[in-house]
Formats: C-alpha cells, sequence, structure tokens
C-alpha cells in the first residue's frame, strides 16, 4: 500500500472573504446598512417600522415620491478602535438607504414620523375608498 501526502485543498481559499470587505453595501451583504422593515395596518393607517438602533435621528430622512418611500442616512461610531484591535467587527457604519413600493389608496401628503427607543415609525393614512356607483338601467316604451 502506497502512501499520499495529506494536502489541505481548501487552504487557498482561507482568506476569501476578505476579498468582499472592500465592496459596496448594495453587494456586500455583511455590511448589514440595508435596515429590516415591519409594515402593517392599524384602522385607517398604514404603519411602517425599522429599528435604526445607535443612529441620531437627524441623520435620518425620508421621502416619498411617486408611490416610493425612502429611508437613508447614517450612522458613525463614536468611539474609534484601531482596526488590528477587533477580534470581531459585525457592527458596521456607513449610509444605509432601504425603499419601498407603497400600496394604492395611501395618502403620501398625510406621512408623519416618529423616533422613540431606536425603532423608527412611519404613519400614512389610508384614503377612503370610494364606492362604486351603481347604475340603474332606465327601460324606453318602443314606438309601434
Amino acid at each position: 500500500m502506497s502512501l499520499i501526502k495529506w494536502s489541505n485543498f481548501f487552504e487557498p481559499f482561507d482568506n476569501f472573504d476578505k476579498y468582499f470587505d472592500g465592496l459596496p453595501a448594495a453587494v456586500n451583504q455583511q455590511n448589514g446598512l440595508v435596515p429590516a422593515i415591519d409594515v402593517y395596518e392599524k384602522e385607517s393607517t398604514l404603519v411602517v417600522e425599522t429599528a435604526l438602533p445607535g443612529v441620531d435621528p437627524k441623520n435620518v430622512e425620508i421621502s416619498i415620491e411617486g408611490g416610493m418611500l425612502t429611508i437613508s442616512g447614517s450612522t458613525e461610531r463614536k468611539t474609534e478602535i484601531d482596526e488590528k484591535d477587533y477580534y470581531r467587527k459585525e457592527i458596521r457604519q456607513g449610509h444605509f438607504r432601504r425603499q419601498l413600493s407603497l400600496p394604492q389608496g395611501v395618502d403620501e401628503s398625510e406621512a408623519k414620523a416618529s423616533f422613540k427607543g431606536g425603532i423608527l415609525t412611519i404613519e400614512l393614512k389610508k384614503k377612503e375608498l370610494t364606492k362604486p356607483k351603481k347604475i340603474t338601467i332606465e327601460l324606453k316604451k318602443e314606438d309601434k
């Protein structure tokens, strides 16, 4: 029986993740700069909530245009730690942006936003639905 020298096939790929560190947030999902959202209805209101812990509300911008809600802003580190002193670095900083297509029947001009406990809440009033108009058929007498 002949012996085969052991070779670690995966060794060239050990630092593979480092190649993706410089990519923009839209491509590099590890950055976590796309905030998660919840959307739900409450009586006559559509509610959009997103968790933005550690974000100063002054650095958040909300806009609605053409049925599209956009939440964007930035987050910064308060303390500066040298990159080499980290054991693990998952809390990201930088620019974030999230867009959501709003359903029909939302009054964009009546939007309100509040920020409490790291949760951004946007409330949009729903328009009153117009009831379908019922049309009665008029019967005409025929000429003889």
